[in-house]
Formats: structure tokens, C-alpha cells, sequence
């Protein structure tokens, strides 16, 4: 079988989904792997680092399209792109079917076999799978990184003989993968961190991590069956806005990464609480390109409210592609290598697999 993948816009998007590691394994497993031209050249992946694996360089993208018999990719091709897919081929990538409905119903049209990995269930064996959870932890560090940089102050507490300077005071809010991250990282990095979540579980996984857990009163435990967060009532909305507004007065770096599958980020910063902050203090919010958790985010802007600095971009990981890459690849490998039936060569579409079932985009 033919496993391909084209190059993505790179004005938007720098990851790729077959690093060279990542291609001998598919060889190994029994594919014929083929990449566009220049595949991997802006990361440092050569053609001839792919060749001499036994990967085909292919000039010509339709050409390379329309004979694969699986094409992986990070998000959905362009409109000229899909018009060249075959019937019964099988696309493999991150598509938000909830953004892109118009897109996939016109490839599902086309008989073409849709998986959709953000879709994955959160079932233990699909957790080598989960291309959702390795790109948000990197996600979640870079955050702290990038806030930290923009950040006029030291981070760590340093005592010297001219004085003491106190550590910086960081809030993250949503304590998912990536939240659970920045957490670790700016621990490591000195700082006293905060965090909040509508999710009661994620309590003692803050605190593992050196984190202070603020918790609402009387709130209930917003989960869904798949783990993620679910939209909170109005009632939780009022006293998270009153404990935010009081905690936020001492913060010196917010770090927001609250989202609800399919819909709008939930606005939990609001203009009342950003006045209130301390001159100099750094918002970065990993929702920006779902509309943001603060009311002022714009994406891949710096936007300064009364010396408030709240940003927001709109791939984060194009500043990580190198290990963004590695994660995502390996992510896909592990997907299609389940999917694959290595003794008769072809792919096994078994809806009675959950991680297929609910991938699947019909």
C-alpha cells in the first residue's frame, strides 16, 4: 500500500506528518512511502535523507495525490487539493469536521474514508494515538516560554546583597494537557503557580505538580464522559468571575487554556478583571484562535490594555514544528498501524474498534 503526504501552507503551518524516522518505519511495516518535493526541507529533512530510507520524491502533486492509497496530513488540503482524491482512499489528519463541515461532506461524497484524530477516545490503548494531548503539552510549555520572555521582570525569587525580588505569580486556567504543562514548566522555572479548572478532578493533578488549586464554591465537578470540559452554568460562571477578580489583583502572568470541544472559547477573563491587574502583567491565551478567553485577545497580536500585555497566536506550535513533527508523526504512525492489516496488506476498517469508530467521519 501507498502511504503519501503533500506539503501544507507553511504560511500557516510548518509541522509535518512523516518525519525520516518516521518513513522507515512505515517501509518497515510493508508501505510504499512517497512525499512531495522538498517535503521536509524548512525543518532540515532533505530529499535525499528521505531517499536513502527508500522513500519516493515526487515532483508532482497531483500526481502524488491521486496515487495514494492513504494521504496523511495536519489539517484538511485547499479546495483544488481535494478535487483530486480518488474514491475509496483514506485521508488521515486533524480536520475539525465541526469547523469544516462543507469540506468533508464534499470528500464523503467522493467515498473517501475520513479519519479525524482529534476525535479520538480517551481510552488507554488509544493514548500513543492521542495527537491532541502531545501538541497541547507542547503547546502548554511554549505558552510559558513566550509569556515569560515578554515578561519585564525575573522569574525565580533571587536574593542578592542589594535586596530580595519575589518570584512571579502565575495563574493558569484550565488544568487539561496543556494547562498541566505550563504548570510544570513554570514551576521548574521558579515561579509560584495557580490554577483553576471546572474539572474537580484535576485537583490533585495540580497539586502534584506544586500548583495551588483554587476552587469555586460549591462547585460541581464539569467533566464529560470523554474527560473533556463541559460548559459551566451561569451560577459557577458568577463565583469563578468573583474568585478570578480577587486572585488576579496578585498575578503576575496568566496563562489560559480553556476550551470546549466544537464551540467558542468561553470568555473567563473579563475587561473589569484585566484593569485591576498589576501594570507589566502578561495575559497568553491558547484559545485565541477560538475566540479567546479574555475579552481583549486578538490572534497573533500583542494587545497592551493599561500595560497589560495579553496575547495570542494562532499556531503556537509553528515556533516547535521540529518536536511538534516528531510527536505528531509518531501519533499517526501508531493510528494507521492499527488500522492496517499487515497480513493481507490492506486497510481494516473495524467499526466494532472504538479508536476507529469514533475517528471515522461518515
Amino acid at each position: 500500500m501507498r502511504i503519501c503526504s503533500t506539503s501544507e501552507n507553511k504560511q500557516f503551518e510548518k509541522r509535518i506528518s512523516i518525519t525520516p524516522e518516521i518513513a522507515k518505519k512505515y517501509i518497515n511495516l510493508g508501505f510504499e512511502v512517497s512525499l512531495i518535493e522538498n517535503y521536509g526541507l524548512h525543518l532540515g529533512y532533505g530529499n535525499n535523507q528521505y531517499k536513502e530510507l527508500g522513500v519516493n520524491i515526487v515532483k508532482d502533486e497531483k500526481e502524488l495525490i491521486n496515487n495514494s492509497d492513504i494521504l496523511v496530513q495536519l489539517g484538511l488540503l485547499s479546495d483544488d487539493k481535494i478535487s483530486i482524491i480518488k474514491e475509496k482512499q483514506t485521508v488521515i489528519g486533524i480536520f475539525d469536521p465541526y469547523k469544516n463541515k462543507d469540506k468533508i461532506k464534499n470528500l464523503s461524497k467522493k467515498n473517501i474514508n475520513i479519519f479525524s484524530l482529534e476525535l479520538l477516545p480517551r481510552i488507554t490503548r488509544a493514548q500513543s494515538m492521542d495527537v491532541l494531548s502531545s501538541q497541547a503539552n507542547l503547546a502548554g510549555y511554549k505558552a510559558v516560554i513566550e509569556s515569560f520572555s515578554n515578561f519585564e521582570r525575573a522569574i525565580p525569587m533571587m536574593m542578592t546583597a542589594a535586596g530580595t525580588i519575589p518570584a512571579a505569580k502565575v495563574l493558569v486556567v484550565g488544568a487539561g494537557v496543556a494547562g498541566l504543562q505550563a504548570i510544570a514548566t513554570a514551576k521548574r522555572m521558579g515561579a509560584v503557580v495557580f490554577a483553576t479548572d471546572v474539572r474537580i478532578t484535576s485537583k490533585e493533578q495540580v497539586e502534584s505538580l506544586g500548583g495551588k488549586f483554587l476552587t469555586v464554591e460549591g462547585s460541581e465537578n464539569l467533566e464529560t464522559e470523554d474527560g473533556y470540559a463541559k460548559e459551566a452554568s451561569e451560577d459557577f460562571k458568577k463565583k469563578q468571575e468573583e474568585l478570578l477578580s480577587e486572585t488576579l489583583k496578585k498575578i503576575d502572568i496568566v496563562i489560559c487554556t480553556a476550551l470546549i470541544p466544537g464551540k467558542k472559547a468561553p470568555v473567563i477573563i473579563k475587561e473589569s478583571m484585566i484593569s485591576s491587574m498589576q501594570f507589566g502583567s502578561v495575559i497568553y491565551d491558547l484559545a485565541a484562535v477560538q475566540g479567546g478567553n479574555t475579552v481583549f485577545t486578538e490572534v497573533d497580536k500583542i494587545v497592551d490594555k493599561n500595560g497589560v500585555k495579553i496575547m495570542g497566536e494562532s499556531n503556537i506550535l509553528n515556533k516547535l514544528p521540529v518536536s511538534a513533527s516528531s510527536l505528531y508523526s509518531k501519533n499517526v504512525f501508531n493510528f494507521v498501524s492499527n488500522l492496517y492489516d499487515k497480513e493481507n496488506k490492506k486497510i481494516n476498517i473495524n467499526l466494532e474498534d472504538e479508536i476507529i469508530a469514533k475517528t471515522i467521519i461518515k
